[in-house]
């Protein structure tokens, strides 16, 4: 394909990234289903990740006679419940994302309620917060945890 950049060859989960035309609306309807079907797909990721996991516990599940291959497999288990819970938490992220877009809200600032921006909810289509809002609460982050 001719003139087209890296940013139109990568698809995120299958669905290829949002090509608004000039002087389109920001967040109208077709930008709405682009990003609702996004996550959607990336929630349907997760949940056959779900499914993996707990086919692979019960499957792989033995009582090795040696302690050593009995630590080694609990801890190869617990590494995955780990990262199962991690998706638990972004399953309900993107849930909670997908009542925005419902709601008409979806893709502006919570903090200070500008356009968030295409390009930045391509990368992290959960994202609440714009760039320089987010800047800013990693720093105050820094500054009390740090």
């Amino acid at each position: 394909m001719p003139n087209s950049s890296a940013a139109d060859k990568i698809s995120s989960h299958g669905i290829e990234p949002y090509q608004p035309a000039p002087g389109e609306e920001y967040m109208n309807p077709a930008q709405q289903e682009h990003f609702r079907q996004l996550l959607l797909a990336w929630k349907g990721e997760l949940l056959e990740e779900v499914d993996r996991t707990m086919s692979h516990l019960k499957d792989e599940a033995a009582n090795f006679p040696d302690p050593a291959d009995r630590a080694s497999q609990e801890e190869e288990f617990s590494l995955e419940l780990r990262t199962r819970d991690r998706e638990r938490k972004l399953i309900k992220k993107i849930d909670s994302t997908l009542e925005l877009i419902e709601a008409g809200d979806y893709g502006y600032c919570d903090t200070c309620g500008v356009e968030i921006g295409i390009r930045r909810l391509e990368a992290r289509p959960t994202a609440t917060l714009c760039v320089d809002c987010k800047t800013l609460d990693e720093i105050r982050e820094k500054q009390v945890g740090g």
